[in-house]
């Protein structure tokens, strides 16, 4: 089974500061085709801010996004994932704290997200090839006369 690490790796890692406005880190998300972003301070995990918490947050209560700091409403209470987690172990914590996305956290440090989009796709792929070798195994027959 993958680990997290080997779905992260090589991927660029997007981050805000807390001093950002929701509007600024929304048009990042959308440039980057994220629906959430690690809040850095000082290089130091603060908070994501995610699609949930622009609806939540800012939407549904009437906040405007030009003057609104990410850092008032990003969400602080997080959960994180290890390089080495394997899927389900992921998966699990998504369930948990009822997320889509976790920040990956190595010896302190941020070194990636994982979205849960990420974790089905690993895993629709493994489920297909698995189909693929099953399907060949049921339909191959061999010519046993010759």
């Amino acid at each position: 089974m993958k680990l997290i690490g080997e779905i992260i790796q090589g991927r660029t890692l997007v981050h805000a500061k807390p001093s950002d406005s929701v509007r600024e880190v929304a048009r990042t998300m959308n440039d980057c085709n994220i629906g959430a972003i690690a809040v850095l301070d000082a290089g130091k995990l603060v908070g994501i801010f995610s699609e949930r918490d622009v609806v939540t947050r800012i939407v549904a209560e009437g906040r405007n996004p030009d003057e609104t700091r990410v850092d008032s409403v990003m969400t602080k209470d997080l959960m994180v994932a290890s390089p080495n987690d394997d899927i389900n172990d992921a998966l699990q914590k998504m369930h948990e704290c009822n997320c889509r996305h976790l920040p990956v956290v190595h010896r302190g440090n941020l070194v990636g997200m994982i979205a849960i989009r990420d974790l089905l796709k690993v895993d629709d792929d493994a489920n297909r090839a698995r189909a693929t070798f099953l399907n060949e195994l049921v339909t191959y027959s061999p010519d046993y006369e010759t």
